[in-house]
């Protein structure tokens, strides 16, 4: 089996002057984990909601907010992506995807064509899904 039968096709993406603001609103809203970066089209970068919590006020929302706490928010997306994005084609074996996403220590592997440009991402969590035998549910499915 190969990366691409267990690959999320629908990969949603920012901009690299996207804010802080605008990924929190995309994270919170559709419950994925990574959104891709895009320069001219082009992959640039990759965000996970983990490098988005590195990034924010823990302040934010609370009673305890002050104005620098919520400038946090006004970060641009290439101020916190990941660069050097780890690539991979969908015909790459999952046993080989999984093996890379290990020695890379990566939680997300982005599924790209010839042409570099992104068609898809593996997480971690596609990874065990297949692992167990399992087909995701309707409820586990998420976009990134």
């Amino acid at each position: 089996m190969t990366l691409g039968s267990i690959m999320t096709g629908h990969v949603v993406s920012v901009g690299m002057d996207d804010s802080l603001h605008k990924v929190k609103e995309l994270f919170d809203q559709r419950g994925f984990h990574h959104l891709i970066v895009l320069e001219g089209g082009r992959l640039a970068g990759i965000i996970s909601d983990r490098d988005l919590l590195r990034n924010l006020s823990p302040f934010i929302g609370s009673m305890g907010e002050r104005k620098q706490d919520a400038a946090t928010l006004e970060r641009r997306a290439h101020q916190v992506m990941t660069r050097g994005v780890v690539t991979a084609p969908a015909s790459m074996s999952i046993e080989d995807g999984g093996r890379l996403m290990l020695r890379r220590r990566i939680s997300a592997l982005l599924i790209v064509d010839e042409r570099g440009v992104c068609t898809g991402i593996v997480t971690w969590r596609d990874l065990l899904r297949w692992a167990l035998g399992r087909e995701p549910a309707a409820e586990e499915s998420r976009a990134a």
